[in-house]
């Protein structure tokens, strides 16, 4: 698999992120061991967790592969906090600096290689929530850090207070969701990432499962949208609008002998900006789907094809 750096940072990562959302919910300890042997094979480094995905229980499943199956030192390890087990979102340097603490001995590690802010909270100053960053990259305990699920502004004004004095970690990875389906991260928040020499890194980039062409037909047994707790993520991609552009992705799939999975993953990966894509599977079938997209790269007419297909600010 080939590497990217994240943004202007020294930072190198396999162009495929490993997503562990599921780990401990719908992904057993077993299924996941055997998702990352193969995307350690395949070349992934990137593997993304939070401290709140099943309650810690992927950051402790994750630390028990990294000591029985795969190596510490052949994976790039980021995490997240600033979500409470209650839900509150909290960006204090106390809630912070604990939850690092508390990632790291889930993780049975001395440092993560990416610490990522989780959400944007109004209420702590942005200036004692990045203060905990410099705090975690000067004690050793993160070597570079980045925030999620942050707007425009708030990554600029991020980016900008980091750069502003020498010392301070700089914003390297910014998380968004971003897909065919999603492409809002276009609009303020991808510039201001660019300007900011950081790298997005999307989640979801199969616009939440459905670029797969699995809801073509209905909502299959077994999938996400089928289940309680997904069931009201998946659903705002299963309107008109979302089938049209899944329409054109598997037309475009068949046309390259290639599967819709690889089409949608291809595209956004190769967005400029995007540094690695995250994929979340719950089983290693499905993620070595996506490993078979490291093969393709979109003819420049279907890029612009899709491009325009699934502009939702167009008239159609």
């Amino acid at each position: 698999m080939k590497e990217r750096h994240v943004g202007r940072s020294g930072l190198v990562v396999s162009r495929l992120g490993l997503g562990t959302m599921t780990w401990g919910q719908d992904t057993e300890p077993d299924e996941a061991a055997a998702q990352l042997i193969a995307f350690a094979d395949a070349g992934g480094t990137l593997v993304d967790t939070a401290d709140v995905y099943s309650d810690g229980d992927a950051e402790r499943i994750l630390g028990h592969l990294m000591r029985e199956t795969v190596g510490r030192d052949e994976l790039v390890v980021s995490t997240k906090a600033a979500i409470r087990p209650d839900g509150r979102y909290d960006g204090s340097r106390r809630h912070l600096l604990a939850a690092l603490d508390a990632s790291l001995d889930r993780l049975g590690v001395d440092y993560v290689d990416l610490w990522q802010l989780h959400v944007y909270d109004p209420a702590t100053p942005l200036e004692e929530t990045l203060g905990a960053l410099d705090e975690a990259v000067a004690s050793g305990r993160a070597r570079y850090v980045g925030v999620a699920n942050f707007t425009g502004w708030q990554a600029a004004k991020a980016a900008a207070w980091q750069r502003a004095w020498p010392g301070r970690a700089p914003v390297v990875a910014v998380q968004a969701e971003y897909s065919l389906l999603s492409r809002d991260p276009e609009r303020e928040l991808l510039p201001a990432v660019r300007d900011a020499d950081a790298a997005l890194l999307p989640w979801s980039p199969l616009g939440r499962g459905v670029l797969t062409g699995k809801y073509r037909t209905g909502i299959p047994t077994g999938s996400r949208a089928a289940t309680a707790h997904f069931a009201e993520f998946v659903q705002p991609f299963l309107d008109e609008e979302c089938a049209r552009i899944v329409e054109s992705v598997v037309t475009a799939a068949e046309g390259l002998n290639t599967t819709p999975l690889a089409v949608a993953l291809s595209w956004v990966r190769d967005r400029p900006g995007v540094a690695a894509p995250i994929v979340g599977a719950r089983t290693a079938g499905q993620l070595g789907q996506a490993l078979a997209s490291e093969a393709l790269t979109l003819p420049d007419e279907i890029r612009r094809a899709l491009d325009d297909v699934s502009d939702m600010t167009a008239a159609h």
